[in-house]
């Protein structure tokens, strides 16, 4: 398959079925998914795949099967996401990232999201590029922030595809205009 992205340490590219496996063992850690509605099965794990791939094919970009270029070890994905679901920001496009727990604290989040962003606003030519997640997800905040992107408290939103009442409703919504990119 094709790798699209290269930085320092990591290949961001397109899905292979040799990601199946490992893909679906960082969906069953109950660190990765605490703030996610719960584990993927293996049967969504390759409806996954599918999905981005054909999502790169239509759009030029996607959420890349992420390795590391040191070893060809897979350890997640990162990259964007188009969102047309109802609310006050979409349709949008999402930086966002997924890695193994055992790849947190290195910089490979920011690391492939920062290129993920060089790519949708200089290759793509994204307008705006969003991230969102739980209030309670500080790790993803954080990202968010290193990566330039700001947040106003007034977009903050409770995610359409939940109940009101759901744990995981409130989202905070973190933007970066092009113009306002480094």
């Amino acid at each position: 398959m094709t790798i699209i992205i290269e930085t320092e340490r990591l290949y961001l590219r397109t899905w292979q079925v040799l990601y199946a496996k490992p893909y679906f063992d960082i969906n069953q850690d109950p660190k990765v998914i605490e703030f996610l509605l719960g584990s993927m099965s293996m049967e969504a794990v390759n409806q996954f795949m599918h999905d981005k791939n054909q999502q790169q094919e239509k759009r030029g970009f996607t959420l890349w099967a992420t390795e590391l270029k040191a070893t060809s070890e897979f350890i997640g994905f990162i990259g964007l996401n188009y969102t047309d679901w109802e609310a006050h920001f979409t349709p949008a496009v999402e930086v966002g990232w997924r890695l193994g727990s055992q790849y947190w604290g290195k910089g490979y989040a920011t690391e492939g999201a920062k290129a993920a962003l060089a790519f949708g606003f200089n290759t793509v030519g994204l307008d705006e590029v969003v991230s969102f997640s739980v209030p309670m997800n500080q790790r993803s905040l954080r990202v968010m922030e290193k990566i330039g992107l700001q947040h106003d408290p007034a977009d903050n939103f409770r995610h359409p595809k939940l109940a009101l009442e759901h744990p995981l409703s409130q989202h905070v919504l973190y933007r970066l205009k092009k113009e306002n990119y480094q």
